[in-house]
């Protein structure tokens, strides 16, 4: 028999998570049977995106979602051997029995050197994410200007790194100076600190004064309006998140942008980059690919402990990470 242990979502989020909001729940788990596999989870993920989702998808008492990498530790079935790895979506915990369905098998010749914690970043999801928000959302073109904020989070740093590899100027803005210089090392032409800064409206003028092609929009509020504002005619706008307010107890009202998206006639799409599951193994190729070649950075910043998860996701919504944000079994 396997003890497992899971985060469990015990209160709804009212305003930022507090402790209090998680309990550790701790149960044996049955033995397999034919077609399942019992997996231990090695490196798990929190993301932006369970903030919000947790109101909109879980009940109180579920286990907390969210993805992992795992290793197979017994097997029914023949497509997961004991020993392979695979990215799962079962949520907080440190083992669970799968019938393999939610199962995506790690990139068969997954280099040794390569840490699997990447497929939870930059080989992975907020690869994905980065990626297809480029090429799909926005049509990316040589030449072209992209900003992009919260840009030196796991989505935001890699979505720079490839706007460089297409040969475009990209600004970005994050929220400590050590960020800044995070960017800096990245290859973006222009960073600046959004906490310090006077005013937006002038940092964003001086980074571009022609304006912005492209906006790869991680954060909402305030910052898109002003953003908004400064778009070239016929800009696009990826809309991956908006941080900035998904700990609000009450909703932000306005201002509205309407009337830039109108006058300016520019094109804003929100996306979920699951929309092209069909092309995922091809593209975490591509993304594998430029890591090897040293094209694309992949910064992580790892918490040791599954009892520390609840502690992880709230300092990652704080911002104290730079990366990617892990949690190490």
């Amino acid at each position: 028999m396997v003890q497992a242990k899971s985060w469990i979502l015990a209160k709804h989020f009212d305003g930022f998570p507090k402790n209090s909001d998680f309990n550790l729940k701790v149960e044996e788990l049955p033995e397999p049977k034919n077609g399942e596999v019992v997996l231990e989870a090695v490196f798990l993920s929190v993301d932006p995106y369970m903030r919000p989702f947790s109101k909109l998808y879980m009940k109180e008492g579920d286990v907390m979602i969210g993805t992992q990498v795992a290793k197979v530790i017994q097997s029914k079935n023949s497509a997961f051997p004991v020993g392979s790895h695979v990215v799962s979506s079962c949520g907080w915990r440190t083992h669970s029995i799968s019938d393999g369905k939610d199962l995506t098998p790690v990139i068969s010749d997954w280099p040794k050197d390569v840490s699997l914690s990447l497929a939870l970043g930059a080989i992975g999801m907020p690869g994905l994410t980065a990626l297809h928000g480029l090429e799909d959302v926005l049509g990316l073109k040589e030449g072209e200007t992209l900003l992009v904020n919260a840009a030196a989070g796991a989505v935001g740093s890699v979505v720079g790194q490839i706007a460089k590899i297409k040969g475009c100027k990209v600004v970005g803005s994050a929220g400590s100076e050590a960020k800044v210089a995070f960017l800096k090392e990245l290859g973006f032409d222009e960073a600046f600190n959004y906490k310090t800064v006077s005013s937006l409206e002038e940092a964003l003028r001086k980074a571009s004064p022609d304006g912005y092609d492209c906006f790869f929009e991680n954060v909402g509020g305030d910052f898109s309006y002003v953003a908004l504002q400064q778009m070239k005619y016929f800009g696009r706008v990826a809309v991956c998140g908006s941080i900035s307010m998904y700990n609000d107890a009450t909703p932000q009202i306005g201002p509205f942008p309407h009337l830039a998206i109108m006058w300016k006639e520019l094109k804003v799409e929100g996306f979920m980059q699951s929309r092209w599951k069909d092309r995922h193994p091809e593209s975490l190729r591509r993304l594998m690919g430029w890591y090897r070649e040293g094209k694309l950075q992949c910064r992580e910043h790892i918490t040791k402990g599954f009892e520390n998860m609840p502690a992880a996701f709230m300092g990652m919504l704080k911002g104290d990470n730079i990366g990617k944000a892990i949690v190490a079994v």
